[in-house]
């Protein structure tokens, strides 16, 4: 019985597809997926990263633009002296567009300064609000841990 199970369900597996809503997503219309980052957990962290690779290889190219917002301990995430091996998936990341923005708010409460964080990053003076106004635009937040 359960060998049959599986034999059944291996040709759903093998065969899955993602069904995109319309219109589907392109270089015209495309998904806009935003990012909370809040915590300097390496695992939560790495594990967020994980999530991005994955999502991005579901989209057609040019057809998903993905926001990481870093606001509180997330901003630690993207300064220099982090991980090494988690600053070259973030740069990885960002070669295939992916934006990482830091809160200056943030920045300025723990005395850092731009020089401190990698290449590349943006920057917003107010991370939780520019969650707020993305979503008002139309992003969809899905902070996957």
């Amino acid at each position: 019985m359960r060998r049959t199970f599986i034999v059944l369900l291996l040709p759903l597996v093998l065969f899955a597809q993602t069904f995109y809503a319309t219109p589907k997503p392109s270089f015209e219309h495309p998904r806009k997926w935003l990012i909370r980052l809040n915590t300097k957990d390496l695992h939560t962290v790495n594990h967020t990263l994980g999530a991005i690779y994955n999502v991005l290889k579901a989209y057609p190219s040019d057809a998903l633009e993905v926001l990481v917002v870093a606001y509180g301990p997330g901003i630690r995430v993207l300064r220099k002296d982090y991980d090494k091996h988690t600053l070259k998936r973030i740069k990885s990341l960002m070669a295939y567009d992916v934006q990482f923005e830091v809160c200056k708010n943030t920045m300025e409460t723990m005395h850092w300064t731009k020089k401190e964080f990698i290449d590349g990053v943006s920057y917003v003076q107010t991370g939780v609000a520019e969650v707020i106004e993305r979503k008002a635009a139309g992003w969809i937040e899905v902070t996957p841990y």
